[in-house]
């Protein structure tokens, strides 16, 4: 298990529960060489005088050193968290019958940091597509179990990752799109929102023509 230590009078961050630790509050990084460069791999989160702050994920080359998946010490980081997480988020933003995209997931908001989650549902393909953006380390490690989570609660058996470049590679992680699950999206997808209908393509995000 990684240990990460904080610089003393740095840890006013973690006490007020923000997520983020950034490579300057951190005074140094404990554990195996292969372990001090996985990405993603959990750490424990300690103040300068020792005392437990957080579990959080590790991610070596970003200038966001860890980000916290939990301030409780008796929480584990195992796949009942992620599924329990990815549950409770999606029950809480259960989509109406008629809702074309649902903003599933938003990251550190549901527990998740680093991961963001569109459903886009069209009347030719209710069950649509779910749109994955793994923007961090953590979540990145735990990608297989986010997906099978996200297929059990929605029903929907087509996910697709979509990369922002800029943040993956900043995160040190490859930047990489495809089908994680089912079927690829189409190049456009109808949606109507508020009256105005639209195509976008959702592998991208780019709303292509308005009609």
């Amino acid at each position: 298990m990684l240990i990460i230590t904080i610089k003393q009078g740095k840890e006013k961050s973690l006490l007020e529960r923000q997520p983020w630790i950034y490579a300057s509050a951190v005074e140094r990084v404990d554990g195996k060489p292969e372990e001090r460069m996985k990405s993603g791999a959990t750490a424990i989160v300690r103040s300068s005088s020792g005392k437990f702050l957080a579990r959080a994920a590790y991610s070596p080359k970003s200038q966001i050193r860890a980000r916290v998946w939990s301030f409780d010490e008796d929480e584990p980081i195992d796949h009942a968290l992620i599924k329990r997480r990815v549950k409770t988020a999606v029950t809480k933003r259960s989509p109406k019958a008629a809702s074309p995209l649902v903003h599933l997931i938003k990251g550190e908001e549901d527990g998740l940091p680093g991961l963001v989650v569109d459903w886009y549902r069209t009347p030719g393909s209710p069950k649509g597509w779910l749109i994955c953006e793994f923007q961090a380390a953590g979540v990145d490690a735990w990608k297989i179990p986010i997906v099978q989570a996200l297929i059990a609660e929605t029903g929907c058996p087509n996910v697709y990752e979509r990369s922002d470049e800029l943040i993956r590679k900043g995160e040190g992680l490859p930047v990489v799109s495809g089908a994680l699950a089912g079927d690829e999206p189409p190049d456009e997808t109808p949606i109507t929102e508020k009256g105005v209908r639209y195509t976008v393509d959702i592998k991208t995000g780019h709303k292509k023509s308005f009609r």
